[in-house]
C-alpha cells in the first residue's frame, strides 16, 4: 500500500465541535512546508524511501556534511529528518516541498514522537507499585518488592527502578480532523506523543482501524 507522510511540531492540545455539536479533543500540530532531502532507490541505496526535511537549522549550529546534504536538494539544513517508506518515488524530486494538504480530513493516520522524560525514577512512580507497610518496624517502604524464588537471576522483564519516559512511541489509527495549508497547522483528534514543541512524524496508518 503506498503511505504518505510528513513531520511537524507539536503545539498543544484543544477542542473543536463537529456539526452535530460533539466536542471533540485535538492536538494541533504545525507543520509547515517539508522540503525532500533525499529520493533513495534500490540501485543507489539498497532500498526506497523518501528523506524530509523540517524546521531550518542556524547556520552556526550546522556542520559541512549537513551543509552539503542540504545543497543538493537546494534548501537549509534541518532539524528534523525523517525517512518515508512505501511512498510512490515517482511523485518526488529532491528539493520539492511536501505540504499539509496530503492528508485530509478523515484520513487514518499514525503518529510517532518523544515521549517525555522523567529520569531515573523509582517503581512506585515508574511502575504504580504499592508502598510497603507504615508501620511495626518494617523499614521496607519505597524499595521493590520480592525478585522472585530463582537464586543469582533476576527474571527479564522484572520492574525495577530506571529511567522513566523519553522514548520512542507510536499512537496508531488516529483520525486527521482538519488541515489548514495556510496557516500549516493539522488537527489530529486525541493526543500525540511527546511534550508541546517536540517533533513528531505524521503517516499513513499501517494498519487499517477497525472503526
Amino acid at each position: 500500500m503506498t503511505k504518505k507522510g510528513i513531520l511537524g511540531k507539536k503545539v498543544g492540545m484543544t477542542q473543536v465541535f463537529t456539526e452535530n455539536g460533539e466536542l471533540v479533543p485535538v492536538t494541533v500540530i504545525e507543520v509547515t512546508p517539508n522540503v525532500v532531502m533525499q529520493v533513495k532507490t534500490n540501485e543507489t541505496d539498497g532500498y526506497e524511501s523518501v528523506q524530509l526535511g523540517f524546521d531550518d537549522k542556524r547556520a552556526v549550529l550546522s556542520n559541512k556534511p549537513a551543509d552539503g546534504h542540504a545543497k543538493k536538494a537546494n534548501t537549509n539544513p534541518k532539524r528534523f529528518i525523517k525517512e518515508i517508506k512505501d511512498v510512490e518515488l515517482s511523485d518526488y524530486n529532491a528539493g520539492d516541498e511536501v505540504k499539509v494538504d496530503i492528508f485530509e480530513p478523515g484520513d487514518v493516520v499514525d503518529v510517532t514522537g518523544t515521549t517525555k522524560g522523567h529520569g531515573y525514577q523509582g517503581n512506585i512512580h515508574k511502575d504504580g507499585q504499592r508502598r510497603g507497610p507504615e508501620t511495626h518496624g518494617s523499614r521496607y517502604h519505597r524499595r521493590p518488592g520480592s525478585l522472585g524464588v530463582i537464586i543469582n537471576r533476576v527474571v527479564p522483564g522484572m520492574k525495577l527502578p530506571g529511567r522513566m519516559g523519553n522514548k520512542t512511541v507510536t499512537i496508531q489509527n488516529l483520525e486527521v480532523v482538519s488541515t489548514d495549508v495556510e496557516n500549516n497547522v493539522i488537527l489530529i483528534k486525541g493526543n500525540v506523543p511527546g511534550a508541546n514543541k517536540s517533533f513528531v512524524t505524521i503517516k499513513t496508518a499501517a494498519r487499517g482501524s477497525k472503526k
